[in-house]
């Protein structure tokens, strides 16, 4: 699989990430996979030259960085991977149990490396930004762990354009790192991060990796189907509205035209977007991951993107 510049950094990733929200203890969700379930899809990324993975402290409640971790001792070299993971959400009830003060990035960092059974991690992200914290405080502790060599670079996911452009200058001023990557959602029924978000990432050489690239799975099959997660994640419901079929139709109408799955329709739209470095692809099927890697070499004409796009109603920005 070919690899990609993270924005203007000098980090390569491959062109397709793995989504690791959907491994994990089972009581996070109803439709995680337990570790002995997740295996074959670690061993299938590898085999598709998916070489970049992403994860959360908070996923499964640290579940997901445990096998993530033990995975890449089992089917690659730690230096074959290039590694993410992220900090913000709730761990625990005590003062470094969540947000990105000092003490709960340093405190949080060192527990998901111990989970992560590594040393370092290749791109720490944010999971959002925090009202309750000064910039330079977060900006400062993340330069911190840079210098002490447990973070190679740093990344940002979803908030507004001026929050992230306000820790960016927080940065410049402090002669602290900046972010590389903007981890935010964008696909086809959720397009709202083209107004701002995007065009300030291509300005300022940010990189995007966006997840939920097949709309919670929306995007990969006619309208009216079902899936368990579709019924009972309450994320997935907001790519059900009415307003979402005819986009979804269009992407049906072109994936039959061209002989292929709607999900490769869906992901190699997003894919000729110069702004996105590599769409998170979660998988809990074997074709998941099969369709991710075909959608590289799925080429859409101009009309077939403008026939994908023109159906698109603004909506609400929608992070979760």
């Amino acid at each position: 699989m070919d690899q990609q510049r993270l924005g203007d950094s000098g980090l390569k990733v491959s062109r397709i990430a793995l989504g690791c929200m959907s491994f994990g203890d089972p009581g996070f969700h109803r439709w995680t996979l337990d570790e002995e379930a997740a295996q074959p899809f670690f061993r299938q990324a590898v085999e598709l030259g998916i070489t970049f993975w992403d994860t959360a402290n908070g996923y499964g409640a640290g579940s997901s960085e445990q096998y993530v971790g033990r995975a890449i001792t089992k089917y690659a070299r730690r230096e074959d991977i290039v590694l993410a993971t992220k900090v913000y959400g709730k761990m625990h009830d005590g003062p470094g149990g969540s947000g990105l003060s000092r003490k709960a990035i340093l405190e949080q960092l060192d527990a998901s490396l111990t989970r992560l059974g590594t040393d370092y991690i290749d791109l720490y992200q944010i999971h959002r930004f925090d009202p309750d914290v000064p910039v330079e405080e977060t900006m400062e502790a993340l330069y911190d762990v840079i210098k002490a060599g447990k973070v190679r670079y740093i990344g940002a996911s979803s908030m507004w354009a001026w929050q992230f452009a306000k820790l960016q200058h927080a940065a410049d001023l402090g002669g602290w790192t900046r972010f590389v990557s903007m981890q935010n959602q964008y696909n086809l029924l959720k397009r709202e991060e083209e107004r701002e978000m995007l065009p300030m990432c291509a300005d300022l050489g940010v990189g995007c990796v966006p997840y939920s690239p097949l709309g919670k799975g929306r995007l990969t099959r006619p309208w009216g189907r079902h899936t368990e997660r579709g019924d009972s994640d309450h994320v997935a419901k907001t790519f059900d509205l009415d307003v979402d079929r005819p986009v979804v139709d269009s992407v049906q109408r072109v994936a039959e035209e061209r002989g292929v799955p709607m999900a490769q329709v869906a992901l190699a739209w997003l894919l000729s977007k110069p702004i996105v470095s590599a769409p998170i692809v979660g998988a809990t099927k074997p074709h998941h991951l099969t369709d991710a890697a075909a959608a590289l070499d799925l080429e859409l004409t101009a009309e077939e993107i403008h026939s994908l796009e023109e159906p698109y109603t603004t909506q609400p920005a929608y992070w979760w």
